[in-house]
């Protein structure tokens, strides 16, 4: 399995380590012919408008669109936003996930915080302790996208629709691997 990590801003560096630690073959993707080959892809937490923005120079945005047609997508904060429908807001968006999310829906850096979470597809009988960074929100599900997880007051912070996945947080800044492996698991 070769999994790749949109590596054009934001904290790539870091899936890459836990995929390495997982024994997965990693590729960084800044290119449309970095997707050749690839399994998965990641998109990682940074700011969705750049991400964006540098999809569209790099001329990413319709290869991207097309890879997660057929392979599984994992967006991370960030990358949760670029993987939407909408935003709420005018920015280069890859449209394939059926969620609408709110950007920064927390407040700012300083409103940042860490939560335990109830992610039944983990299935290991012990809560998953989430990194919320100027999180967005999954304000709703749409379609064939389901919930994965909420915070205790009901609002969703993961998301699944197929082979696509949607985190309001960073799974990367922990050492639980559980929701790398699951990701794994989509891809394959």
């Amino acid at each position: 399995m070769k999994i790749g990590v949109l590596a054009i801003q934001g904290d790539f560096a870091e899936h890459i380590a836990v995929l390495k630690n997982l024994g997965v073959e990693t590729a960084e993707v800044r290119l449309p012919a970095h997707l050749d080959g690839l399994d998965g892809l990641i998109l990682p937490g940074g700011e969705s408008t750049t991400i964006g923005k540098l999809c569209v120079d790099f001329n990413l945005l319709e290869p991207l669109r097309a890879f997660g047609k057929t392979r599984a997508v994992w967006g991370t904060c960030a990358g949760a936003i670029f993987l939407s429908k909408d935003s709420r807001r005018d920015q280069p968006l890859l449209g394939i996930m059926d969620i609408t999310v709110e950007r920064n829906a927390f407040g700012r850096q300083v409103e940042s915080f860490e939560a335990d979470l109830a992610i039944p597809e983990l299935d290991e009988g012990k809560p998953y302790h989430a990194i919320f960074i100027r999180a967005p929100i999954i304000e709703s599900v749409q379609g064939e996208a389901r919930a994965m997880a909420t915070l205790a007051d009901g609002r969703i912070v993961a998301a699944r629709q197929g082979r696509l996945v949607a985190t309001s947080f960073h799974p990367e800044l922990t050492p639980d691997t559980r929701f790398h492996q699951y990701f794994l698991s989509t891809a394959k």
